[in-house]
């Protein structure tokens, strides 16, 4: 079901203050920044190997990313997945009784499909399911 880890979300104050340290100090290239509006962030998604680190910065006071913020600080968010087939996965999971926040996807950066799983199902860590747009 799970082909990689897409990325790993990381909740920051500023993208600018934050972007400088992992494009610069750690070498790791920028590929873009996006508004979510839906999800009242912006995000900035930096390469490192296969894999990604995903920036997370709220765009308003009443985001998840600026809630989190408020209770833990800049950190790790979520660790996201990646699967061919997002549908597929939420039914398996939901089969096989993990709680899910998303029942059907929707949209995330960069064009991809989405879910997150309940971190309550996850060992106290917010999963997300992640279906890339196929090139």
């Amino acid at each position: 079901m799970l082909h990689n880890v897409n990325h790993i979300g990381i909740a920051v104050q500023s993208l600018e203050d934050s972007i400088g340290f992992y494009r610069d100090a750690l070498a790791m290239p920028l590929k873009g920044i996006e508004e979510i509006a839906g999800q009242k962030v912006r995000v900035a998604m930096l390469q490192v190997g296969e894999s990604k680190i995903e920036l997370l910065e709220p765009t308003s006071a009443d985001s998840p990313i600026a809630r989190f913020l408020e209770k833990n600080g800049p950190g790790i968010h979520h660790i996201a997945y990646e699967v061919a087939d997002i549908e597929a996965a939420i039914a398996q999971l939901t089969q096989s009784g993990v709680r899910m926040i998303d029942e059907s996807p929707r949209a995330g950066a960069h064009d991809s499909r989405i879910a997150f799983l309940h971190p309550k199902s996850s060992g106290g860590v917010l999963t997300e399911l992640c279906q890339v747009k196929s090139s």
